[in-house]
């Protein structure tokens, strides 16, 4: 490493939860390896990451409604 380079950080990876090397010399960072990020590719493709929505009413208005 040169002098004028910050030292790598070990983080935790957000598939498996082990140790990932957060550098330039880590192709996959923040994940550990490629089968990691390709496991979180995978649940983003299959919708499996969403977030919880209450669907509303169909006869609710949206926006302002002074604006309708």
């Amino acid at each position: 490493m040169k002098p004028d380079q910050p030292a790598a950080r070990v983080v935790v990876c957000p598939a498996c939860k082990g140790k990932s090397i957060y550098a330039a010399s880590n192709p996959f960072r923040p994940f550990c390896s490629e089968r990691c990020k390709n496991m979180d590719l995978g649940a983003w493709a299959s919708e499996s990451f969403r977030m919880p929505v209450d669907t509303p009413p169909d006869d609710e208005v949206y926006g302002d409604p002074k604006l309708q």
